[in-house]
């Protein structure tokens, strides 16, 4: 890895996520495949300014699935590295927070 933006894809953002973020203090990253947990810890740390307590890494598995139109063309989606990054207690990423 070059850079700690090279090792942070993206945020996952979906109900479950937002229930870990709101109430266990969690947020979910799309990580890059190479990543690793100190690693992850070392990005999140480092971009948001934060305590990391705990990092847990997901292999997420390619999927198969069909086109609406044509029901005969199957699509592959890739597979991902998800991180789920635990913070200290009264630590906060803002950029997951809603609307004040």
């Amino acid at each position: 890895m070059k850079t700690v933006f090279d090792v942070l894809r993206r945020p996952i953002i979906t109900e479950k996520s937002n229930y870990q973020a709101g109430d266990l203090n969690q947020y979910v990253f799309e990580v890059s495949i190479e990543a690793t947990k100190q690693m992850v810890k070392e990005a999140v740390e480092t971009v948001f300014d934060v305590d990391v307590a705990r990092v847990n890494m997901i292999n997420v598995p390619p999927k198969r699935s069909r086109r609406w139109r044509n029901r005969r063309l199957k699509v592959r989606r890739s597979a991902y590295k998800k991180a789920v990054v635990t913070l200290e207690p009264g630590e906060t990423i803002d950029v997951f927070e809603g609307v004040r």
